[in-house]
């Protein structure tokens, strides 16, 4: 199972999300490195809108995302960025 599909399925059981996208942006970070050729699945992007985060504070989402997320970052893993709301909260995706 790819890494993406691991992250999507935590996600979905931890946080019944209303809607929930998890990005491979790893290209995107092609020559960043010498030795990184923007392959794999290093670099993923979370979006997610779940009622979970309803009363939460940014940092207290953030956190349990990298707390849920936290065995595949310390697997390879190497950037996360989370985008995560309530219900009803404005995105900008």
């Amino acid at each position: 199972m790819s890494l993406q599909r691991r992250i999507e399925e935590k996600l979905t059981q931890a946080f019944h999300p209303e809607r929930l996208m998890v990005i491979n942006e790893s290209d995107q970070h092609a020559g960043h490195q010498p030795e990184f050729d923007g392959g794999g699945e290093t670099h993923m992007r979370v979006r997610i809108v779940s009622s979970a985060f309803t009363g939460m504070s940014r940092v207290a989402r953030h956190r349990a995302i990298n707390d849920l997320l936290k065995p595949e970052l310390d697997a390879g893993l190497h950037a996360l960025a989370v985008e995560p709301a309530a219900p009803g909260e404005a995105t900008r995706w």
